[in-house]
């Protein structure tokens, strides 16, 4: 084979590798956003949504290493899964383009770079046809050990994905609490119907200033955004807490600290996504996404 062919071969697995890890990454950080994608135009059950988007984001990851690393396993295992999975992808994105019209984002790339199906449909075709020169003509690392250690890198990327970002179960709130241990800082709206996102702050805790100045940030781009700050304690002095998260634009009320306990855990913040009553999602502050909030509210 002539160098220069080889040197190609080398750049394609390497290039098609590193963007289906940016494709994973995308999706990853935050998932939140890509599961309130696929629940917004498959309709899945939220908790269907939630499984599949890791184990898709999960196998996509898995196979773009193998192949920047140019092991594709026996008789190119890794890299026929790879034009199966696009090929998948692309019977999605032709429904999705008859469903829904070619005015949306497909979600390929998570909310990092915002793609028309039409345009997801025509990377893929290319891809696939990346994929098809690898598999005729690429032999990548064609050692015994690819065959047995290919599969079991694959396997683990799929449990690692689900350890580093845990499926948890969708549950009821009982937030009575908030009405009865003290009535006259009970919230002014009812929390227990409709969508919400309440979080429980500590007034001293820095991640707990850090989280409501986000929420702040992100209040004030988009008004409608349904926060809700407890914050616990009742007596201490908010001063420095509102000087730190400029948070007063965000309805808000206080906990006694018994209660507040029982909610967090005595881990803060805690941070809610409710519908009438149900979590839906337990998101760390740094994960807080204006972008899948807002999906997460149609």
């Amino acid at each position: 084979m002539p160098k220069a062919l080889r040197i190609l071969l080398i750049l394609l697995s390497v290039a098609t590798g590193a963007l289906f890890l940016y494709s994973a990454y995308t999706k990853l950080f935050p998932i939140t956003s890509f599961e309130y994608t696929m629940v917004e135009f498959t309709h899945l059950p939220l908790i269907v949504a939630k499984i599949a988007s890791r184990f898709f984001i999960s196998i996509e990851a898995a196979l773009g290493s193998l192949i920047l690393l140019h092991l594709f396993g026996k008789n190119k295992w890794v890299l026929k899964s790879a034009f199966v999975l696009l090929a998948v992808f692309s019977i999605y994105l032709i429904w999705l383009w008859n469903k829904a019209g070619n005015q949306v984002n497909c979600g390929c790339f998570g909310d990092a770079i915002w793609m028309t199906p039409s345009t997801s449909l025509l990377k893929n075709i290319l891809l696939l046809i990346v994929i098809y020169i690898l598999i005729r003509y690429h032999k990548g690392f064609n050692y015994k050990w690819t065959s047995i250690i290919t599969p079991i890198y694959l396997i683990g990327i799929v449990a690692l994905c689900y350890i580093i970002s845990p499926v948890y179960a969708i549950y009821k709130i009982d937030l009575t609490a908030l009405y009865t241990s003290d009535k006259n800082l009970a919230p002014a709206i009812d929390l227990t119907k409709g969508k919400h996102i309440i979080a429980f702050l500590n007034p001293q805790c820095m991640h707990c200033r850090k989280a409501a100045l986000k929420m702040h940030l992100m209040k004030q781009n988009n008004p409608a955004l349904p926060f809700y700050l407890i914050i616990g304690g009742t007596t201490s002095n908010l001063t420095d807490f509102w000087n730190a998260s400029q948070a007063q634009d965000i309805p808000w009320t206080r906990l006694a600290q018994a209660p507040f306990s029982k909610y967090t855990g005595n881990v803060f913040p805690q941070i809610f996504w409710i519908n009438n009553s149900w979590v839906e999602e337990n998101t760390e502050y740094p994960d807080l996404d204006q972008k899948a909030i807002e999906k997460w509210m149609k």
